[in-house]
């Protein structure tokens, strides 16, 4: 099945918070088929317990059952480690998850929807 959009965790609590670029972001979940890295259900469900959020199980439900959970492979996790070297040599902020989450859009054929700024610049970025 191809995919259309990767969203990243900036993409996901925009959508939660209600915010205008959540609506953007409901935009490309309505038009498109959408993934979710599994490196991001990390990330969100840290924030939501590190910020004593208490919604974290009806989200994670809405995220499983709306997206495809996409597991980090052998080729996206090789990846990733080059991909950050190499956006790292302009842009000291992309880390390793921020590689994780692009990289799993290169290899499904598809764009990342996020607000991180630490994308900018980047081909497959579409920055909400």
């Amino acid at each position: 099945m191809p995919y259309d959009y990767v969203f990243d965790s900036y993409a996901w609590i925009e959508y939660f918070a209600g915010t205008s670029k959540g609506k953007t972001v409901n935009k490309y979940l309505s038009e498109g088929s959408v993934v979710t890295p599994s490196i991001v259900i990390a990330e969100l469900s840290d924030k939501y317990h590190r910020e004593g959020w208490t919604a974290w199980p009806e989200d994670l439900l809405f995220i499983t059952a709306r997206t495809v959970v996409f597991d980090l492979g052998l080729k996206i996790a090789s990846e990733a480690g080059r991909l950050k070297s190499e956006v790292r040599r302009k842009n000291s902020g992309f880390g390793l998850a921020d590689a994780i989450v692009y990289q799993t859009a290169e290899v499904l054929g598809a764009k990342v929807v996020t607000g991180d700024k630490h994308f900018n610049g980047l081909k497959r970025a579409i920055l909400i």
